[in-house]
């Protein structure tokens, strides 16, 4: 609902004329079966419930009095969108003749509901209870289950708690981070004013220092935080430069920021009832950066895995693509039974090391400080400490 305000606000003539709206996730899936009328979509729980504030225990998307106080226009829209939405192990329907020749393949081919790119990445790379997938790129996003229980989840600072989002008969997961890689290119591009090769120098560099030594620390928030704060308002921050501070020092800091950003997703997780045991990576900057892969170990005390499947978004939606199929046809039963045949993970692991975790433990006790007293309302916290504290922990180093 916030895209359909959002057009609502900046160009009313576009909202007025249009009868309805679908999700890109709905419209493909509808466009391969032939299916020409709102009513006709079979609509993804995936994109209804972290979208549209879908929920099957509320009675669906939120009623035209709730809308009405958001504005009138929106509570006139609300009969026109849809009453039901279903999770991707059911059909859209079948390719229909038109598509059928377009792309060389039989007509009849089950088509599955669609679903968000990312939690399609995170089927693909295999998530379940226990493990979280993080898609790591200019931005993140961490996707992990949990069972259905008889009381919804609530997870303070995580907004996307949906059934049947990610896998059939469990809570889809999602938390993130505003930015990540976007950071990094920040530093290198607007302070450094360098490019791709930069990043290479500067990781190589950074890859000789230890925990600590820098005496550096930073805020990830240079985006904002989506979780756990949830405030687009928040902005970065810096601690601890010297003249003597180097630009790998602070690279690897805005690094390890956004690696004490992830621990404070997975704490949150855990504190309510939500165990992360494993971590699978995914995306561009899992595959590439060694570095920030053994600072993620090292930080969150938890193993580190980069998902086999290059393009993991692809393979979860060919995966339900085989569920929807069924055995008869060469596919598989159950979401579970697909993703033990079709997803896996690569052969090198990074472990976190109890000596450089222990050190990370420090800072990240100072990074909770910083992350509290400017980021939550009414904290009071005493900072005078903190440089001093950095400068022991880089003596030690």
């Amino acid at each position: 609902f916030s895209k359909i305000w959002h057009c609502l606000n900046v160009d009313p003539r576009v909202f007025a004329a249009a009868h309805s709206w679908v999700e890109l996730c709905d419209y493909v899936p509808a466009l391969l079966t032939g299916a020409t009328r709102p009513e006709q979509i079979k609509r993804s729980v995936c994109a209804a419930g972290h979208k549209a504030m879908y929920s099957s225990e509320w009675g669906g998307l939120p009623d035209a009095e709730f809308l009405a106080m958001l504005d009138p226009k929106l509570a006139g829209l609300r009969p026109r969108l849809y009453e039901q939405a279903f999770s991707s192990e059911c059909r859209a329907g079948v390719l229909c003749a038109k598509w059928a020749q377009s792309l060389g393949l039989p007509e009849g081919i089950p088509v599955a509901v669609g679903a968000i790119d990312a939690h399609y990445g995170a089927v693909g790379s295999g998530v379940a209870p226990g493990t979280l997938v993080k898609i790591i790129g200019t931005s993140a996003c961490d996707i992990t289950v949990a069972p259905q229980g008889a009381e919804a989840l609530d997870i303070p600072g995580v907004c996307g708690i949906v059934h049947g989002s990610v896998l059939p008969g469990y809570y889809g997961i999602e938390a993130g981070q505003s930015a990540v890689g976007d950071i990094f290119n920040w530093f290198v591009r607007e302070i450094c004013e360098g490019g791709a090769s930069l990043h290479e120098k500067l990781a190589a560099e950074a890859s000789s220092l230890r925990p600590g030594q820098s005496g550096l620390l930073a805020l990830d928030w240079n985006n904002g935080n989506r979780s756990v704060l949830v405030d687009a308002r928040l902005t970065g921050l810096l601690v601890g430069q010297t003249l003597a501070t180097t630009r790998a020092e602070i690279y690897r800091a805005l690094i390890e920021a956004t690696a004490f950003g992830a621990l404070t997703i997975q704490n949150r997780l855990a504190e309510y009832g939500v165990p992360i045991e494993r971590v699978v990576a995914c995306g561009g900057i899992a595959e590439k950066s060694p570095l920030l892969m053994q600072i993620y170990a090292d930080i969150t005390g938890r193993t580190m895995e980069i998902s086999r499947a290059t393009q993991a978004c692809a393979l979860g939606a060919a995966l339900f693509g085989a569920v929807v199929a069924g055995p008869e046809a060469g596919g598989y039963a159950t979401a579970g039974e697909a993703q033990a045949a079709m997803t896996g993970t690569k052969e090198r692991i990074y472990r976190p090391d109890p000596e450089r975790h222990a050190v990370y433990q420090e800072l990240y006790a100072l990074y909770r400080r910083l992350h509290d007293s400017f980021g939550v309302a009414g904290t009071q916290e005493c900072l005078a400490d903190v440089m001093k504290k950095l400068l022991e922990l880089k003596s030690r180093a």
